[in-house]
């Protein structure tokens, strides 16, 4: 349950940050999907 919870913020904050990226805010969306990719499941997680 938990995995499936860190893969939903995972996906929504790597779709947050491409839309950042397509508006302008370059920074602020690289983040974002840096931040995705740790927290998904399939990227190093920080909660295990």
């Amino acid at each position: 349950m938990l995995d499936l919870i860190l893969w939903i913020i995972a996906v929504v904050l790597v779709i947050g940050g491409i839309f950042n990226l397509f508006k302008g805010a370059i920074l602020w969306g690289i983040v974002l999907i840096v931040v995705g990719l740790l927290v998904g499941p399939g990227g190093v997680s920080i909660f295990t």
